[in-house]
């Protein structure tokens, strides 16, 4: 939904960047484990220790490394690549997990019961991405819902981020937001798979 309409201009900005990078000999799946360890390590280093602010900074600038792998890999005519595809979709789900992880341990570790809600939020974040690959494994076309991955991404790094700024209760709000969302989400794509039987 956001990323089909932003997706397009953030690309064509970025593509003579991306070009570049690969005169200068580095690789899409380079730069895929590159902002993924960057992303992970400012996760679960910031976090937990409450540096919500300088965490979230990090792991915006790190996780642009999403767009210039793929725009890499689509200019570079290896977009193809079955690999690649894998590598991308697997670590999406490893630093989302990462993300919410690092949150949950800061809560976990000051008896916030707003852990119990980012576990909610976790799980459905890796059931989103996983019915859809389940669903295409038997043939179905499923990825409609109305919170795919950068639409949680973005509510989830906004609510971490402004926690950090001191806003009261935009934790809270985001983190139900995202629970609530995942959920329904959920519930669409199973249902979408149901009538597609």
């Amino acid at each position: 939904m956001l990323s089909a309409r932003l997706k397009p201009a953030v690309t064509k900005l970025i593509t003579p960047v991306a070009s570049i990078a690969l005169r200068l000999g580095i690789t899409p799946n380079a730069v895929t484990w590159t902002g993924a360890v960057a992303v992970m390590a400012a996760a679960l280093f910031f976090y937990p220790k409450g540096e919500f602010f300088i965490g979230t900074v990090i792991i915006c600038v790190m996780a642009l490394s999403d767009l210039f792998d793929g725009t890499m890999a689509r200019i570079s005519h290896k977009g193809s690549s079955r690999w690649g595809g894998f590598l991308d979709s697997t670590i999406d789900r490893i630093t989302d997990s990462a993300i919410l992880v690092g949150v949950s341990i800061y809560l976990i570790n000051n008896d916030d019961p707003l852990a119990i809600v980012v576990v909610v939020t976790l799980v459905t974040g890796i059931l989103v991405p996983y019915i859809r690959a389940k669903a295409e494994s038997f043939g179905i076309e499923c990825s409609g819902g109305i919170a795919e991955r950068t639409e949680r991404l973005i509510l989830s790094l906004a609510a971490i981020g402004f926690t950090g700024l001191g806003v009261p209760y935009i934790m809270a709000i985001g983190m139900w937001s995202l629970a609530l969302l995942g959920t329904y989400t959920v519930v669409q794509r199973m249902l979408i798979v149901k009538r597609a039987r």
